[in-house]
């Protein structure tokens, strides 16, 4: 199933998505609650069944998936030819930062160019959200706390990555991460470690590989997170970006007022947004 978390008529609301409408799943307060309560996939087929609420894709504004998810920690350098390009050293553990949920945007919305800064890059990426609480989670059991996949685009404003040696900053202006369209169940997307991923800027490919690819896998990232904080349903793991970044090209190619950029990814979906100055 497709899940989606949207507004319409000046209303949240959160359904399944059913061909180009959204069954809207009544008396829930977000995807989150009913992760937590085990039974996503239960309302969603009971608002297909019933033929609730439905409302026209094209009618509503989808919001991210989770939109306050408790966590998001992002892994950097998990594609080797992203590693190579930006000139790190290997590392035999995860690279890890935060992103607030108040830097997210959904699909279609405006990622926003800070006036502080012309260097916005894309990073296209595989989303994990978690479905079961978990400390300590054993590798072969990983995959077992998933509640499904998303795309995001981990924007990056370059100049304030790189004041110093931690990412923070530079991963957390508002409006600059992208997540969405959907939240697609593990049933559907299958072998999440073997997918196509991509991303476009006015619609040139700049950045294409394989989620094979990752140095770290999703079951190696979520049981190296787990090991140092709870995961609990809802928090997001965004994977990692493959090579092709803006900022190591020669010359540099950043997102600028007017672009758009696309993160597909094989069976998950596309993600699109416009970039805006802010």
């Amino acid at each position: 199933m497709k899940f989606v978390s949207f507004e319409h008529e000046g209303k949240t609301g959160i359904g399944v998505v059913d061909n180009s409408t959204i069954a809207e799943i009544a008396g829930a307060t977000g995807l989150k609650q009913l992760i937590g309560e085990g039974s996503l996939t239960v309302a969603g087929a009971n608002a297909l069944e019933t033929q609730s609420n439905r409302i026209a894709i094209d009618a509503a504004r989808l919001l991210p998936p989770i939109p306050d998810p408790d966590k998001i920690v992002c892994v950097g350098l998990n594609y080797e030819e992203h590693r190579v390009e930006t000139r790190h050293a290997p590392t035999t553990k995860p690279t890890l930062f935060t992103r607030f949920a108040n830097s997210q945007c959904g699909h279609e919305a405006p990622l926003l160019l800070p006036e502080c800064s012309r260097e916005f890059d894309y990073e296209a990426e595989l989303a994990v959200v978690i479905g079961k609480s978990g400390r300590h989670i054993a590798r072969e059991d990983a995959l077992a706390h998933i509640a499904g996949y998303s795309c995001y685009n981990d924007g990056s404003i370059r100049d304030w990555q790189t004041h110093t040696t931690q990412f923070l900053p530079g991963k957390n202006f508002p409006g600059t991460g992208a997540f969405g369209p959907n939240l697609v169940t593990p049933d559907e997307v299958g072998d999440a470690q073997n997918l196509a991923i991509a991303c476009r800027l006015n619609g040139k490919v700049v950045q294409e590989a394989r989620t094979d690819q990752m140095i770290h896998s999703i079951a190696d990232q979520i049981a190296y997170i787990s090991a140092f904080t709870e995961l609990v349903p809802g928090d997001v793991i965004v994977t990692g970006t493959p090579g092709g970044v803006g900022f190591t090209r020669n010359p540099p190619l950043f997102m600028a007022d007017g672009d758009t950029v696309e993160v597909e990814i094989e069976k998950v979906g596309l993600l699109r947004n416009p970039v805006r100055a802010a």
